[in-house]
């Protein structure tokens, strides 16, 4: 049963990336690309600087924009970063790396469109927090609450299921090396437990716990896990050259990709690229509708930085600890894979601290994409239905989901992710590429802010036809949240009725 089960899916995996969503990817990247006029090379300088922008709604709950940044990376930054990146190599060969890399930049344009149009038609609850993503952009703007409806299903499942399940296992899998025979001896049982235990302790906390963790763990574990492969890199410099003529000789080989495109280098690094950065997918808007800022495309750049902070970063050091391996051994990885193929790549090089080192960055990076992916679990789960009893059921669901994964099978753990992406991918990026000159507008819109000097703050009246939205408006109700003086003086020479009767005098 379980073989079929393994066939099935990894046949029905290969049909939808192949014939479907990589010509999806590749069509929006581009063509946002084209639309946005480079945004994710023109705005880099401001991709940084909009990190350190203040909260600007009342609110205890309300987040910062580098908060929502840190909840997007949590998950963004995984196993997939890892585990993935060697997965994709050792079976597509090195180069996958480079069409991951290609993907990376054109993508970025994507996740801006995406992350722009979330906090568009975010809403605002109770307490002063956003809300927001494809669901609720699809129902506000497209007006087919039934297909935000479906997105928001499609989420649920691969975020809350498929990609916690995933994490669960790469976490389980990195223990092989310490007790071989994890999976049976009841160790897979009690990592089960103890990340459920903890995994509770975040999400029953609710989403500002999540943020605040999310900023701490995140940065921390990136600089460590960068360290360690700078490291191995600068150790192994001279060969490098070695490494970078596998890439592009494996990119370019089109008698390997076009004899079977369907595993081929280019098909698995699009695949693990998009696991991994999660550009275009739908996945990080649900982060950047919470953020608390002045324009949308603020909180835009600010997510087109973090796809480049996965991908050119993180995937890249993972990328050359295993190339270094690969070329050390002659060009071959044998039967490794996955997880033990990365900590054989650092005992290489290092030692066995660095396995060491690897398993504990394996074990925070999974830990924070199981927050960061419950927390845009959660986020659809609200848009769904407001009833607290569903909302507790879903939350032990997805606890159990994580003990599944510690006891699951490599490939049909990975098969699950890939579909259950696959499915939310194309309803998001169909949706994004009908409402992405809205986008546009209201990147015209900071720009001629900026360009006169203004700290860019959005009202949604400026943009004509712009179908409703729930903030962004001028009225007693949203000034009375609005703080910064720059804002406030923008108000008052951006409206053309009398500023005492908004209250701004």
């Amino acid at each position: 049963m379980n073989a079929w089960l393994i066939d099935v899916t990894t046949q029905f995996d290969d049909f939808l990336y192949t014939y479907i969503l990589v010509i999806l990817l590749v069509f929006c990247a581009v063509y946002f690309t084209v639309r946005t006029r480079f945004v994710q090379i023109r705005y880099i300088k401001d991709m940084f600087t909009q990190l350190t922008e203040k909260r600007h709604v009342e609110g205890e709950k309300s987040i910062s924009s580098f908060q929502a940044m840190m909840v997007s990376t949590a998950s963004r930054v995984g196993t997939g970063n890892i585990a993935g990146i060697a997965t994709a190599v050792a079976t597509g060969g090195p180069g996958a790396i480079f069409w991951m890399w290609l993907m990376a930049l054109l993508g970025a344009a994507s996740a801006f469109v995406e992350s722009t149009l979330a906090q568009i038609w975010k809403v605002r609850g109770k307490e002063g927090e956003f809300r927001g993503g494809p669901a609720y952009y699809i129902q506000q703007a497209l007006g087919q609450r039934w297909l935000g409806i479906v997105f928001a299903v499609l989420l649920i499942i691969c975020y809350a299921y498929g990609f916690n399940g995933l994490q669960a296992y790469n976490m389980a899998s990195a223990l092989e090396y310490y007790i071989p025979d994890y999976a049976t001896n009841g160790t897979a049982v009690a990592l089960g437990i103890v990340l459920m235990v903890m995994t509770a302790f975040v999400i029953f906390g609710g989403s500002k716990r999540i943020s605040i963790i999310s900023s701490i763990l995140v940065p921390i574990m990136a600089v460590a896990y960068l360290a360690l492969g700078i490291g191995i890199t600068i150790a192994n410099i001279n060969l490098l050259p070695e490494a970078f003529g596998y890439i592009f000789q494996s990119a370019f080989d089109f008698q390997s990709i076009f004899g079977g495109f369907a595993g081929s280098v280019v098909v698995l690094g699009l695949k693990r690229g998009l696991f991994s950065n999660e550009a275009g997918m739908g996945s990080a808007p649900n982060a950047a509708a919470t953020a608390s800022v002045s324009h949308p495309c603020k909180q835009g750049l600010v997510q087109t930085l973090s796809v480049y902070l996965d991908t050119m970063l993180v995937c890249t050091c993972s990328a050359f600890i295993v190339l270094i391996f690969f070329v050390k051994q002659g060009g071959t990885f044998g039967d490794l894979n996955g997880m033990p193929l990365v900590q054989m790549a650092i005992n290489s090089s290092v030692g066995e601290l660095g396995i060491h080192v690897v398993t504990f960055a394996i074990f925070c990076f999974a830990f924070s994409s199981l927050i960061g992916n419950y927390f845009y679990a959660e986020g659809n789960i609200r848009f769904i239905t407001k009833s607290k009893t569903v909302l507790t059921v879903f939350r032990f669901t997805c606890l159990a989901a994580i003990m599944v994964g510690c006891l699951n099978n490599f490939t049909l753990a990975w098969n699950f992710a890939d579909i259950t992406m696959a499915f939310m991918a194309m309803v998001n990026l169909v949706a994004i590429f009908l409402l992405g000159k809205w986008a546009f507008k209201a990147l015209d819109d900071y720009t001629r802010q900026r360009k006169v000097g203004k700290n860019p703050v959005f009202v949604a009246e400026n943009i004509p036809g712009l179908p409703a939205t729930q903030c962004w408006h001028v009225g007693e109700d949203d000034l009375k949240h609005v703080g910064p003086e720059p804002v406030r003086e923008y108000f008052e020479e951006a409206i053309d009725a009398d500023a005492e009767d908004v209250g701004l005098k």
